[in-house]
């Protein structure tokens, strides 16, 4: 439903040159609520108005529902945005409207008759939850209730694609919740394919169906969410998940850890338990059968919508031989093993 093909976006010339968004391939399918994250400034929103070219890709083509929009002249390009609904953070409302006159207002923008638009005005008011707020104006709404207002006036073109620039980010949790819960039912009742950019790794783990990790400028690891949750690829996907699940060694063994192991050390390690191992007796089954201690420092069991995740950060003790054969073991399951460092054995 939507592809992008080496598209880059480049600010200014010369040594002067912002390369916002380095080329750059992505493909969500239709159907799909695919999830794009990254810290500020990473390239995040600069991609998603590269998709219907609210930014111009400095390279690189756009296809949208089989359309390639980066060859249309601007008379066509306006008629095909009409496919490519978009909501924002700040709600973009006009505050001299009514919650139905803002809805209405792409419907008269495309000169859509009077009787027409409010029989396409009033199932998306049902549809977002808004019937008794027909009559009110923003200034009467609360945020969630605007941004549901910015939703139907999205959807109001009859769209098959919905974009979403950071949309929950000026929402309180409670009212992030509700709105990605409508996101979803709009997801399953219209099919709408969504593409959504955000910096919380919570908005990911309850809506999207696959993540691209933005960083730089360039996509640099995009998996299913469930597989990016519990393997990610890269340092920067390990930190986003580390963060997200407030799962770090204390600070005073931290100051305690070096990088490399020594003769009088034992390690620490970073253990991800996912599938049949977080059922698993693995722990009791390694000081058993490998003749270690384990410290278990930090536990915790995350749902990753249909997948659970077990972490655990932990000291191995015991010598050498004995660590390594630990290591092994552990390797030799379904989890993932990180050596975070290495302390002393007599600390």
């Amino acid at each position: 439903m939507i592809r992008l093909e080496n598209v880059s976006k480049t600010y200014g010339s010369g040594a002067q040159a912002i390369h916002a968004l380095k080329p750059t391939d992505l493909h969500v399918p239709q159907g799909a609520i695919h999830g794009v994250i990254g810290l500020s400034g990473a390239g995040k929103s600069t991609l998603i108005r590269c998709v219907n070219l609210l930014e111009r890709p400095s390279s690189g083509r756009v296809f949208v529902d089989g359309q390639e929009l980066t060859a249309l002249s601007p008379k066509a390009l306006n008629h095909a945005r009409h496919g490519v609904g978009m909501i924002f953070q700040h709600f973009n409302l006009l505050s001299s409207r009514t919650v139905f006159a803002n809805v209405a207002l792409p419907l008269e923008l495309m000169g859509v008759a009077r009787r027409e638009i409010r029989e396409r005005v009033q199932p998306l008011l049902e549809l977002t939850g808004l019937t008794d707020k027909l009559d009110k104006y923003p200034a009467e709404l609360s945020g969630g209730q605007k941004q549901r207002v910015a939703i139907a006036r999205a959807l109001a073109s009859r769209p098959k694609v919905l974009l979403c620039d950071e949309a929950t980010s000026a929402l309180d949790p409670q009212t992030t919740t509700s709105i990605l819960e409508l996101l979803k039912d709009i997801n399953r009742k219209l099919g709408l394919t969504i593409l959504l950019i955000t910096h919380e790794m919570e908005v990911v783990k309850s809506i999207c169906h696959r993540v691209g990790l933005i960083a730089g400028g360039k996509l640099v690891e995009e998996a299913e969410v469930g597989d990016f949750f519990t393997a990610p690829k890269t340092r920067l996907g390990r930190a986003f998940l580390n963060a997200f699940l407030e799962l770090d060694p204390p600070q005073a063994l931290l100051e305690r850890m070096q990088a490399e192991p020594g003769e009088h050390t034992h390690p620490v390690v970073r253990l991800a338990f996912r599938g049949d191992s977080v059922a698993l007796p693995l722990i009791s089954r390694l000081t058993r059968d490998c003749d270690v201690d384990v410290s278990i420092l930090e536990a915790k069991v995350e749902s990753i919508q249909e997948r659970t995740l077990g972490l655990m950060i932990a000291e191995l003790i015991g010598t050498p031989d004995r660590i390594d054969a630990a290591l092994d073991y552990l390797n030799a399951h379904d989890l993932q093993v990180e050596v975070l460092g290495h302390v002393q054995r007599n600390a």
